[in-house]
């Protein structure tokens, strides 16, 4: 009765390998030259902003994710690139005396997940236009604001 068991069992897998083989290999839709030179769109404009990703490491998206986890509602959204780099999109209800020490807080985690470097915070409005950008720096251990 086992033996019948998992002789089904691996039957199986190899049939729905097989499958998944044979639709991968002839169930490539054709496509013209124009579609396959073809950029894709810039951000903005046919790509929405939800579809990017959180970071262009596995560390940076882990961190991307935190940071939007455990915001309690002030970043609808973030990003880190070159694990250097954290944008990050604040919520309506982030008032203007709350942007700095909200960018020295995420300075601050960003720094001990990705120590001995150079750091920037960019922050940006629920419209996507930036206001306000905080630099670290690794050597005078200090963060300006611009």
């Amino acid at each position: 009765m086992i033996l019948l068991q998992q002789s089904r069992k691996i039957l199986t897998t190899f049939i729905l390998i097989a499958v998944l083989m044979i639709t991968t290999a002839c169930g490539g839709g054709t496509y013209t030259q124009s579609e396959r030179t073809t950029t894709p769109p810039a951000i903005g404009r046919s790509v929405t902003y939800s579809e990017l990703e959180r970071g262009n490491t596995q560390s940076g998206q882990s961190f991307g994710n935190w940071v939007v986890q455990t915001s309690r509602g002030l970043v609808q959204d973030a990003y880190v690139r070159d694990n250097n780099k954290l944008g990050v999109v604040i919520a309506p209800q982030v008032r203007p005396n709350e942007v700095r020490p909200l960018a020295k807080s995420l300075l601050q985690g960003f720094h001990k997940n990705f120590p001995n470097q150079d750091l920037t915070v960019l922050v940006y409005g629920p419209d996507k236009k930036l206001i306000l950008t905080a630099n670290y720096d690794v050597q005078t251990s200090q963060i300006q604001y611009s």
